[in-house]
């Protein structure tokens, strides 16, 4: 794993990077990973739209901020993503902002289908699923935990209406997002934050 974790991180951008990737690609009519087509194009500029709206709107609760501000422990946030991912477009702009107000963390982004072993250490039910959070000692490169790729929210919305409805459809995609929006973000901080107090708790 060690071996994989070190080349994931060199093969990783920054969060501004990772941007920067999928804006140029989807000006060129192109979009990360192995797949291309016009539907995922779109996704893409939807999620272009999301992630900027995002950005200038998502507020940290202030008892995140204060457990962010009090870190013992310095950490990589390795995040496994593609710029056409709906849940990633919603989660990355949180993990960023938390990330950005930790001098504690650094927040790096791998590409899931370039990437594809370090995707396979993390499945979800055996499925690539993702946006995927590798929570990495910065001293170490070990694991220490994953969060992903969803809140408890939107992941029982997801699994409600496939029970109920034997797919996930775009009406279940739009259900999705209205979740997210109400949402505003904390119940991914609430979650990763507990993540993390847990690692502070072992560590230190």
């Amino acid at each position: 794993m060690q071996t994989i974790i070190k080349n994931s991180l060199e093969n990783s951008y920054s969060y501004s990077e990772y941007r920067n990737q999928v804006t140029s690609l989807l000006r060129q009519g192109k979009v990360t990973g192995l797949e291309q087509s016009e539907a995922l194009a779109n996704y893409t500029a939807l999620n272009e739209a999301r992630m900027n709206r995002l950005e200038k709107t998502i507020a940290l609760t202030e008892q995140v901020k204060i457990a962010l501000s009090t870190l013992k422990t310095k950490y990589i946030w390795l995040v496994i993503s593609e710029g056409w991912c709906g849940d990633a477009a919603q989660l990355l702009p949180i993990m960023h902002k938390m990330a950005e107000f930790s001098e504690n963390i650094e927040m790096r982004v791998a590409l899931r289908d370039e990437n594809e072993e370090l995707m396979n250490l993390f499945l979800t039910n055996g499925g690539k699923a993702i946006p995927k959070l590798v929570v990495i000692d910065a001293e170490t490169n070990t694991v220490l935990g994953d969060w992903g790729p969803r809140p408890l929210g939107a992941k029982n919305l997801i699994i409600d209406y496939k029970a109920t409805h034997g797919v996930v459809d775009e009406t279940a995609k739009t259900e999705l997002q209205k979740w997210y929006l109400q949402d505003k973000g904390v119940s991914t901080q609430t979650e990763i934050l507990l993540l993390i107090e847990q690692q502070e708790s072992q560590l230190v």
